[in-house]
């Protein structure tokens, strides 16, 4: 599948593509355009990278954990919480089709690099949202463990305020405790879905 040949080429248009892949971005994605500059410039360079990325894979395919990682690994931490899974997956939607248009038009025998490659991108997506997740989801748990705790020890500090804010838990109606013995095997979610009901 890897040609030699084809890898002077593939880095000869890496900047042009990467210049009409940005253009595309701004064409096709409202949520793109409507980002802070510096937001569109982080979410500008993992599109670059993906592109570079893509070349790099293509040199040596069974590089392909780590390179698609790296795509992601340039981005800051706070762009995961600025653009959804969703939007990243219409990204690389953008950015894969860019390179079907430019590189399978003149060498149609990359079709198959290129379709491996954005298989391999979109699961490294989907795994640095499920790690977020699963982070959130831990720190989460935490925060909900120590706003109990307050309540239980009868603390009214301003950190209860601050943590029950950074859960994302509204303060704008009344507040219930409910306390009662626990279940041999307490399922958490059954009783956030219990205490949401009352």
């Amino acid at each position: 599948m890897v040609t030699p040949k084809h890898l002077p080429w593939l880095r000869s248009i890496a900047g042009d593509l990467a210049t009409a892949t940005l253009s595309r971005l701004e064409e096709t994605l409202p949520w793109y355009r409507d980002m802070p500059p510096a937001r569109r410039a982080a979410v500008g360079n993992v599109a670059q990278s993906g592109i570079s990325s893509f070349i790099q894979w293509y040199e040596d395919p069974t590089s392909q954990p780590w390179v698609a990682a790296d795509v992601f690994a340039a981005a800051p931490r706070e762009l995961l919480r600025s653009i959804s899974l969703q939007e990243t997956l219409q990204l690389i939607h953008v950015v894969v089709q860019m390179v079907e248009e430019r590189v399978v038009a003149e060498h149609p025998e990359l079709q198959e690099a290129v379709l491996r490659y954005s298989r391999d991108i979109a699961f490294s997506a989907a795994d640095v949202y499920a790690r977020a997740a699963e982070a959130r989801g831990l720190w989460d748990a935490r925060l909900e463990a120590l706003v109990v705790d307050s309540i239980i020890s009868g603390e009214t500090s301003q950190e209860i305020n601050s943590r029950v804010a950074a859960l994302g838990w509204r303060a704008d109606g009344q507040v219930a405790v409910l306390l009662g013995t626990r279940l041999e095997s307490p399922d958490p979610d059954l009783i956030r879905k219990i205490a949401r009901k009352l």
